[in-house]
C-alpha cells in the first residue's frame, strides 16, 4: 500500500508540474520522483524508528495508521461540533472562527490519539506521547508521574 501511494504521489507531483511532456519523459520523471519519495520515506522511517523505540516494523505501521485516523477524525467530527454550537464562518470573523476550530480539532485530537492508540494496541506509546504534548502545551500539573 505504501509503495502503492509512493508512485501515485511520483505521478501527480510528476504530472501537475509538467502536463505538457511527453509520456516518455514523463515517465521516467516518474521513475526518479518516485526513487526520491522513496529514499526520503526509508529515511524518516529509520529516524522514527529510533526516536520511538519500537520492537517490531508493524508497531510502526499501527502507529502511523494511528496518526492517519486520528487526524481525519478529529477534523469530521470537530466541523459537527461547530456547527452544533452555532458557530458557522457567516456569524464569526473567519480568523476567529479557524481559532475555535483548531481549539476544537486539537480537543479531539488528543481525546482520539489515545483511544484509537488504544484500539490499535499502542496504549502505552501514545499515552506517554499525549503527556508529551500535554507537557509541551503546559497541562503537565494535571499529568505528573508519580
Amino acid at each position: 500500500l505504501g509503495v502503492a501511494g509512493l508512485a501515485y504521489g511520483a505521478y501527480r507531483i510528476a504530472d501537475t508540474a509538467f502536463p505538457e511532456y511527453h509520456l516518455i519523459l514523463k515517465t521516467g520523471l516518474i521513475v526518479v520522483l518516485y526513487a526520491i519519495l522513496y529514499k526520503i520515506t526509508l529515511f524518516l522511517f529509520k529516524r522514527l524508528e529510533n526516536r520511538w523505540i519500537v520492537q517490531y516494523k508493524w508497531e510502526m505501521i499501527r502507529i502511523f495508521i494511528v496518526f492517519a485516523v486520528t487526524g481525519s477524525s478529529s477534523v469530521v467530527v470537530g466541523r459537527p461540533v461547530m456547527a452544533l454550537l452555532g458557530i458557522t464562518k457567516e456569524n464569526l470573523d473567519p480568523f476567529l472562527y479557524w481559532v475555535l476550530f483548531s481549539v476544537i480539532g486539537l480537543v479531539f485530537y488528543q481525546i482520539f490519539l489515545v483511544t484509537f492508540g488504544w484500539l490499535f494496541g499502542q496504549f502505552r506509546f501514545f499515552w506517554a506521547f499525549e503527556k508529551k504534548i500535554l507537557n509541551k502545551i503546559s497541562f503537565n500539573l494535571l499529568f505528573k508521574d508519580r
